[in-house]
């Protein structure tokens, strides 16, 4: 916008009213021509963009270096032009700040410049009226003082961005935030009103099944939503960071079975939104993923969707999965108001919104990076005021990719399957026979009920290991059959055998009555042998891990500066007989483990004074033996992997991310005490006998 006004003008300019020895009216045209033409591209498409970079230097090859210079050559080096040089080299940094390519667009014009010059002119022979040496001086100095003033004006724009990118960010963050909070205060409002009134010395009338079970249902929705919540930030500050998508975490699992798991973990704002979403398994097939990547991908897919759909009595979001040729897909559409042609092309760009007030912009540059990730793709289609379809492409899955992957998760679970006694109870049936398979797969000595009454006749004539049981059974369903097992009518050796449950019905419906009801896991489908395998696998392994290493009367040392996580912490761990003491911070820890003795330390990392893996490093150089290798696991808020780096090389165990669900808390203090040394050694600790 500038240039083309200054070329047409000066032309007049300098020719009529200063009179100088040259000036080109066609050189001064095509100039105004090239700098009006650059407008195009603030419409052109994608597809041309990287071409239009080429000729954008060309223009401004043209517009600057060689206009100057030519003029320069012209004039025999008049000192007006001499002035004017100058300016052109700060003017050209200033739009190509990168060294080297400002070098190349600065010698190309001046080069191009010097052969005009010498084919049209008849007199080359040009004698420079002034110091060539001092003149260079100060050209050189231009351009070194035009690179600091560029570098200091970009990092002033960058800090500028920065600050303004911070603050939108806190307040997307606020804003994603609200919703789930909103969901936990209208569940906990309503399990308010259900619970009966308290009159002190007075019995408390008995709650009706069907508020039992609304509160459970409640319960369940206010932590789906607190889990929502933090998803959406973990997304966020992933997508700020850029942090890599690593390979390590990568499973083969059914794009069915894995697309169900994120409906049934989304916090849906009712159960009419959850209606509107319809899946249709045309044909499953394998992915090679990470499980909670791809969940927050399909998150963020349905956060959008349900967004634009908040106010159609007519609204539906159909997910069809079904494989193709060299692909496979996934496909989100939604019948809401689409998204303007324009904004097709940008609307995986980051901090790019669409019609979304407060929206980050970064969901679907995260979904994209994402895919990519996984080796796929991302697309995006809309018919304005029609629909809006997402196409998530996935690579196909070998069957030697899958089995290998099979392999793998059956080595790394056999040893807990081998030889174990499993009494698998359902209805004749799919479900029942790929569970034996996977089963005998593990290694394990699987054998069938069909009913309720039937396991519960086998346990008293036979010992089972592990019970793995259908919840929907006629005439007893397993919440029936569990509760009798735990009242001995499988026999007193069965009292406290694990079970762990199977049914089709969504995991949110199910998991808070299962733990309620004495069952120790829950798997919920649809399977696929993978699947199953991995299920089943973690289910035991949280079970021998809670069994193979007694919690109770264990010292566990909680070392935070917020004395709240100490409490909220204290009470989970006491629940497990666990005797627990607290420290401030680091400094505390370190003196009340020199004087007494504990069998772990939960360490916050961000602390005052002496932080968590300042306190670590103390623990790990200390000459006694027995406090260097105390275990020590990092328990804190902080994510980032740069950080959780340092803390594991200071010599923290392992490290959790708060908040932490309460079994995998158990699990990982189960996993990292060491076994009593003896009797004594558990009295010492518990200040009673301890039996395991």
């Amino acid at each position: 916008m500038l240039g083309a006004p200054a070329h047409f003008c000066f032309y007049f300019l300098f020719k009529y009213y200063f009179h100088l020895p040259y000036e080109s009216f066609s050189l001064r045209m095509i100039a105004t021509f090239f700098s009006l033409s650059v407008l195009a591209g603030l419409w052109i498409s994608d597809r041309y963009r990287d071409v239009f970079k080429v000729y954008w230097h060309l223009v401004i090859i043209f517009t600057l270096p060689f206009i100057f210079t030519v003029n320069l050559l012209k004039t025999g080096f008049h000192e007006l032009w001499l002035y004017w040089e100058i300016f052109m080299i700060f003017v050209l940094i200033s739009y190509v700040p990168h060294w080297f390519l400002f070098l190349i667009d600065l010698c190309l014009g001046v080069a191009g410049a010097i052969v005009f010059f010498l084919l049209t002119s008849t007199v080359t022979d040009l004698t420079p009226g002034f110091n060539i040496p001092l003149y260079s001086i100060v050209v050189f100095f231009t351009i070194c003082a035009g690179y600091v003033f560029s570098y200091s004006n970009k990092k002033g724009q960058i800090a500028q961005e920065r600050n303004r990118a911070l603050h939108a960010l806190a307040g997307s963050i606020a804003h994603e935030m609200r919703n789930p909070l909103g969901q936990v205060q209208m569940n906990l409002d309503y399990i308010e009103d259900s619970l009966p009134g308290y009159h002190p010395g007075k019995a408390s009338p008995p709650l009706s099944d069907r508020t039992l079970e609304s509160i459970y249902r409640r319960v369940a929705q206010g932590k789906l939503a607190l889990n929502r919540g933090m998803q959406v930030i973990t997304m966020i500050l992933d997508e700020v960071k850029g942090r890599p998508i690593s390979q390590d975490r990568f499973i083969c699992t059914s794009a069915a079975a894995v697309t169900q798991k994120a409906l049934d973990e989304y916090g849906f704002d009712s159960d009419r939104d959850r209606h509107k979403v319809v899946v249709d398994v045309r044909q499953d097939f394998m992915v090679r993923i990470d499980e909670t990547k791809y969940v927050f991908v399909l998150f963020n897919l349905l956060m959008n969707a349900l967004y634009f759909l908040k106010s159609r009595d007519d609204a539906r979001i159909d997910i069809v999965i079904e494989p193709g040729n060299g692909r496979n897909t996934v496909r989100v559409r939604d019948n809401g108001p689409g998204i303007p042609s324009e904004n097709l092309a940008r609307v995986f760009d980051p901090y790019f919104t669409s019609g979304k007030n407060g929206g980050t912009g970064l969901g679907l540059s995260y979904c994209r990076r994402v895919m990519e990730g996984f080796g796929g793709t991302i697309s995006c289609s809309s018919d304005y005021g029609v629909f809006t379809e997402f196409v998530l492409a996935f690579p196909v899955v070998t069957e030697a990719e899958q089995g290998s992957f099979r392999e793998q998760l059956v080595s790394e679970y056999a040893a807990l399957f081998a030889r174990k006694r499993v009494l698998v109870t359902g209805e004749q049936g799919d479900e029942r026979g790929t569970f034996v398979h996977a089963l005998e797969l593990l290694g394990a000595e699987p054998s069938v009920a069909h009913d309720a009454a039937r396991a519960l006749q086998m346990l008293n004539e036979a010992s089972f290991d592990l019970v793995v049981m259908s919840i929907s059974m006629p005439r007893m369903d397993g919440y029936e059959a569990v509760e009798r097992i735990r009242k001995g009518d499988g026999g007193e050796e069965h009292l406290l055998v694990p079970v762990i449950v199977w049914s089709g019905d969504p995991l949110y419906r199910l998991r808070g009555k299962v733990e309620n009801a004495g069952m120790q896991g829950v798997i919920s489908g649809p399977w696929s042998m993978e699947n199953l395998i991995k299920q089943l696998g973690e289910c035991l392994q949280t079970i021998r891990m809670d069994k193979g290493v007694s919690l109770r009367g264990r010292r566990v040392l909680v070392t935070d500066d917020s004395s709240f996580n100490r409490i909220v912490v204290r009470s989970v761990l006491e629940r497990f007989g666990i005797i627990v003491d607290e420290a401030a911070d680091g400094t505390v820890a370190f003196e009340k483990i020199g004087v007494g003795r504990y069998d772990l330390v939960l360490m916050d990392l961000m602390m005052p004074g002496c932080d968590g893996i300042c306190a670590t490093r103390k623990i790990r150089n200390s000459s006694d033996d027995e406090i260097a290798t105390l275990p020590v696991i990092g328990l804190s808020g902080e994510s980032d992997e740069g950080i959780i780096e340092e803390a594991l090389q200071a010599g923290m165990n392992d490290y959790l991310v708060k908040p932490v669900d309460t079994a995998v808390l158990t699990q990982k203090i189960g996993q990292w005490l060491k076994p009593y040394q003896s009797e004594s050694r558990g009295k010492e600790l518990s200040g009673t006998a301890v039996v395991n």
